[in-house]
């Protein structure tokens, strides 16, 4: 158990060092050899290119950070989601109502479609981060952040009327747009990280 353990933790510090880049934005795949495990290449299928910064991509990597420190109190992967968020906050193509386009590197920005989905899960991950960090400034940014994106999402702009939108809860999602694939459409986990983000939101002010 304890060699599978340390083979695991083995395997997440090479995707720390490999699927992310110096400035914390990540890639969708890292591809390695199945014989040396060597890295061989970043690939991002869902984004605008290998090099670029997939938004939901980039989403993943701070909620899947924030969750290994919550399961592993380790404190490298506290500082991967600290610096990840600090990636995405201050991007300077975030719009100022926080929910991103579907690639931070979209040629057309500001005439690109946005990321429900991204936005959600960002918002999730940001108020669970926001308990673990020691600093009270970035504490109350990311939570600061996160009610900005829930109020956004809770607007008409991304929030369905009912009985509307195939019955999902958000409008304005990106699947994959370099295939054309639920483009500007709804996602199933836009909705579930956006009432996970709502729940939490709601015991923070409790």
């Amino acid at each position: 158990r304890d060699c599978l353990l340390s083979r695991g933790l083995g395997d997440v510090y090479k995707r720390q060092k490999y699927q992310f880049r110096k400035d914390y934005s990540c890639y969708h795949v890292a591809v390695y050899d199945t014989i040396t495990g060597h890295f061989i290449k970043g690939v991002t299928h869902q984004g605008l290119s290998d090099n670029s910064m997939w938004a939901r991509g980039q989403a993943w990597g701070l909620y899947g950070y924030t969750m290994m420190y919550r399961e592993t109190q380790n404190e490298k992967y506290l500082q991967q989601a600290i610096n990840i968020a600090k990636f995405i906050l201050h991007h300077p193509n975030l719009p100022e109502d926080k929910i991103p386009y579907w690639d931070f590197d979209a040629p057309n920005i500001p005439d690109e479609p946005r990321d429900a989905s991204a936005g959600a899960i960002i918002a999730s991950a940001l108020l669970e981060l926001s308990q673990y960090v020691n600093d009270d400034k970035l504490s109350k940014e990311y939570q600061s952040v996160a009610s900005q994106q829930l109020r956004t999402l809770s607007s008409d702009e991304y929030l369905a009327a009912p009985q509307t939108n195939g019955g999902f809860i958000l409008k304005h999602s990106v699947g994959n747009k370099p295939r054309n694939s639920e483009v500007d459409a709804p996602l199933t986990y836009a909705d579930y990280y956006y009432v996970e983000a709502l729940l939490r939101y709601k015991k923070l002010l409790q």
